[in-house]
């Protein structure tokens, strides 16, 4: 009898604490290393060539690059899909919106809205004070490419919420197979077309992961759930007499 009603509310809870999983908290700790500003030193280092998925690209580094920042947003790609197939593009690996200093401090970021388009990130709200206390210039939309194996394994575990330490150059890079170019902002002032940053990716850490009480409510649910479901499929069933 219990399973009767288990199952269902275990799922119920399941898809709302999935739904809402990726909601900040307004009580999260940040990390003091995010107050810092991303650095960048120009460099004089020539282009370089590498191959992803049988695809060369040449990379030409333009500035060392040092990034702390609070993941807001991002997009994972797939050279097999969206523009990154028309294009070839196996490089870029993933998007990564992240804020930092006053903007990844403030209570009332909750209350603003990130999301990620192919090559954008985007920001709304409703809450005036909110949008107050939020500094533009404190956020950047990162173009990561690496053709190292165990860093684009180490990107792809990176979720929203998680406060990241990110270091390498700033770079332009082109596909030498069909000539397509990419380059990168230098500065976090701009807006709009070009304004993203492009790091080839030589280092990568989690500073401090996010584990929200939605993500936890989702992964206990889908225990509860899962083992219900096998022990009611389990379970013996009477026949019903007609």
């Amino acid at each position: 009898m219990v399973l009767k009603y288990l199952i269902p509310l275990s799922f119920l809870l399941l898809l709302i604490s999935f739904w809402n999983r990726n909601d900040l908290s307004d009580d999260m700790v940040v990390v003091n290393e995010l107050k810092e500003e991303p650095t960048q030193k120009k460099i004089d280092k020539s282009a370089f060539s590498v191959n992803v998925n049988k695809v060369d690209y040449e990379i030409q580094p333009m500035f060392d690059y040092e990034l702390y920042g609070l993941v807001v947003s991002y997009e994972l790609h797939d050279g097999n899909y969206n523009l990154h197939k028309r294009w070839n593009d196996h490089l870029n690996i993933a998007d990564y919106c992240v804020v930092w200093d006053k903007s990844a401090f403030t209570k009332h970021l909750p209350k603003i809205n990130f999301w990620n388009g192919q090559f954008t990130c985007n920001i709304s709200t409703k809450d005036m004070q909110a949008w107050e206390s939020f500094d533009p210039t404190q956020l950047s939309n990162n173009h990561l490419i690496s053709d190292e194996k165990y860093i684009r394994k180490k990107l792809r575990k990176i979720k929203i919420g998680d406060q990241i330490r990110i270091s390498g150059w700033l770079s332009s890079y082109k596909n030498l197979n069909s000539g397509g170019t990419r380059g990168t902002s230098i500065t976090r002032e701009d807006e709009g077309n070009g304004a993203c940053e492009t790091i080839y990716v030589k280092e990568v850490s989690i500073l401090r992961h996010y584990n929200s009480i939605w993500r936890k409510l989702m992964y206990l649910s889908l225990l509860v759930f899962i083992v219900s479901l096998v022990i009611y499929v389990k379970a013996p069933h009477k026949a019903r007499n007609h």
